[in-house]
C-alpha cells in the first residue's frame, strides 16, 4: 500500500488548446457503496443547471457500451471473471469515453462524474491486487479537478436501504476498500462528512464545486491522471 501521492500527480495534457482557454470542471464523487454519490452526484447537476451552468451527470461503469454490458453482468453476479480481467475491462469503460469527456470539458461543460478511475483501484486492491498494477492502467485520462470524497463508516453504509444488491455489497469487503481509498488521497481530494443529513452534505458541496468551476473558467489546463 503506497503513502500520499499528493506530490507529483498530474501533468498538463498535451491534447487540446492553450492553458488560458476556459473549460468546464471534473468533478468526481467517490465513496463506499450506499454513500450518497449518486444522489448528491444528480442534485449537483441540477443545481448547476438552475443557475446556468452546462453541466452532464455521468457514471462510471457506463453500462450503456459494450463493455459497460459485461461489466454490468459481472455486478449483477451473473457472469464470473478473473480479478485482474475485470479490472481492466472497467478501465476500458473510462478510455472508451476519454475523447467525449475532453471535448465536453473544453466546449465548457462540467462534468459530474459518479466513480471514476480511484474506485477501479481502490476495488480491485481490495480484492489483493497490486495497487501500482491497477494503478497502471488509468495513467493518461483526463484528472478530476476536484474529488468530492463521501465519507462514511462502511458500518453505517451498511444499515442503508438496498445494501447487498450487488457483487461488492459485503462489509468486510467495504473495509478494505475504505483503507485502500485512503492511500489514494491527494491534494485534488476534499473529504465531506457523509453522515450528516442529505441537505447538508449538498449544500457544502455546492459552494465547494462552484469555486472549482470558477477556476476552470479562468484557464486552469486540464492534467492526466497520475502522471508525473
Amino acid at each position: 500500500m503506497e503513502g500520499d501521492s499528493s506530490k507529483g500527480n498530474k501533468g498538463s495534457l498535451k491534447t487540446g488548446g492553450g492553458s488560458n482557454d476556459p473549460r468546464g470542471a471534473l468533478i468526481v464523487l467517490e465513496g463506499l457503496d450506499r454513500s450518497g454519490k449518486s444522489s448528491q452526484s444528480a442534485r449537483l447537476v441540477s443545481y448547476l443547471e438552475g443557475i446556468g451552468h452546462s453541466a452532464e451527470l455521468w457514471r462510471f461503469p457506463d453500462r450503456t457500451t459494450s463493455v459497460g454490458q459485461m461489466i454490468s453482468a459481472y455486478l449483477s453476479n451473473e457472469s464470473q471473471l478473473d480479478d485482474h480481467t475485470i479490472h481492466l475491462l472497467f478501465s476500458a469503460n473510462r478510455w472508451e469515453k476519454r475523447s467525449l469527456m475532453e471535448t465536453k470539458l473544453k466546449s465548457g461543460t462540467t462534468l459530474i462524474v459518479d466513480r471514476y478511475s480511484y474506485s477501479g483501484v481502490a476495488f480491485s486492491a481490495a480484492k489483493g491486487l497490486d495497487l501500482h498494477w491497477c494503478k497502471a492502467p488509468e495513467f493518461g485520462l483526463p484528472a478530476p479537478d476536484l474529488v468530492l470524497y463521501l465519507d462514511i463508516p462502511p458500518e453505517k453504509a451498511a444499515e442503508r436501504g438496498g445494501y447487498g444488491d450487488e457483487r461488492y455489497e459485503q462489509l468486510e469487503f467495504q473495509k478494505k476498500v475504505a483503507e485502500c481509498y485512503h492511500a489514494l488521497r491527494d491534494s485534488s481530494w476534499k473529504i465531506i462528512d457523509a453522515c450528516r443529513p442529505m441537505e447538508e452534505i449538498e449544500k457544502q458541496l455546492q459552494g465547494i464545486v462552484l469555486d472549482n468551476i470558477v477556476a476552470c473558467k479562468v484557464g486552469k489546463p486540464i492534467s492526466q491522471l497520475w502522471s508525473s
